[in-house]
């Protein structure tokens, strides 16, 4: 996992800080993400080599996270404007592919076969770069009126990403981005309030129009520029609001399906509905998991 969103909230969850002086301490001694680009920013004699990931949890060797910074967002002035003055200053065109080509290098040096990154939820230059340089995508939404707005500002943004990246797809260069546009492979609907085992009217109202959306805006423009994934299904998944067990989940570090009766803190039928919640949660994301292996040949 990687943490690409400034605020660091994926970084701070997976590695249970509670404050800053969390943060700060595990820098001292741990490679993050923003001190593994910076020589692509700031000295270009060194290069970007393959870096350290940190472990999640002891249990499960086959997880790692780089860690995010509150400085990142520093990078995202100096990357905006080599995306716009590259042909003016050829010393700047190696910055928009830098991120994705240390993130390729360490992937391929610890043997890591998928790498998954959290962006903050915004349209700049440092989510361009990333997102346009990677393999495949996936869109998180919500059942509200502002996520329908975003989706229908990336059917009109992508298709603008995808012309200004091109010419940092050169293999000339020091860190190029990868030669092809990523694929977008569905979107998972989440947080939503549910009625008898299915969204609640309101919600599932929501959740038809953003669907309407995406089949109707997002994929015909994703389409212009191949970056659709040609499937028959978009939707991955449907994730539920699980309300108090997110805050044990957050409470006790740890994925809600991972959680024991200890951590649940109830007892007789709260516990056991907490339980069937639990197992539910287990085979959604299973689901999800099986679904993104089959869709990427992974």
């Amino acid at each position: 996992m990687v943490d690409c969103d400034p605020q660091c909230n994926l970084t701070g969850m997976v590695l249970d800080f509670q404050d800053k002086k969390d943060y700060e301490d595990f820098y001292k001694n741990n490679t993050n993400l923003y001190d593994a680009i910076l020589p692509a920013f700031s000295d270009q004699s060194k290069p970007l080599e393959s870096v350290a990931v940190t472990q999640v949890n002891p249990e499960n060797s086959n997880l790692f996270i780089l860690p995010g910074h509150l400085r990142l967002a520093e990078t995202e002035s100096q990357i905006a404007v080599a995306i716009k003055t590259s042909t003016a200053l050829p010393v700047m065109k190696s910055l928009p592919g830098a991120i994705c080509h240390l993130l390729r290098e360490t992937a391929k040096n610890k043997n890591i076969d998928y790498v998954i990154i959290d962006q903050s939820p915004s349209v700049g230059a440092l989510n361009q770069v990333v997102l346009m340089g990677s393999d495949y995508f996936i869109v998180p939404t919500f059942p509200d009126y502002f996520c329908g707005q975003a989706i229908d500002s990336l059917a009109s943004v992508i298709p603008g990403w995808a012309t200004e990246v091109q010419p940092f797809r050169n293999a000339d260069i020091n860190y190029p981005m990868s030669p092809n546009n990523p694929k977008f492979i569905g979107y998972i609907s989440q947080r939503y309030r549910p009625r008898n085992n299915a969204p609640s009217r309101s919600f599932q109202g929501w959740i038809d129009k953003i669907a309407t959306k995406i089949s109707d805006n997002l994929i015909p423009a994703l389409r212009t520029i191949d970056m659709v994934n040609e499937q028959s299904n978009y939707s991955l998944a449907q994730i539920r609001d699980f309300n108090s067990l997110i805050a044990k989940s957050q409470e006790y570090n740890c994925p809600v399906f991972n959680l024991t009766d200890g951590q649940i803190e109830q007892v007789g039928n709260v516990l056991e509905k907490s339980r069937a919640n639990v197992e539910e949660f287990r085979t959604t994301f299973t689901a999800l998991a099986n679904q993104v292996i089959q869709v990427t040949g992974g």
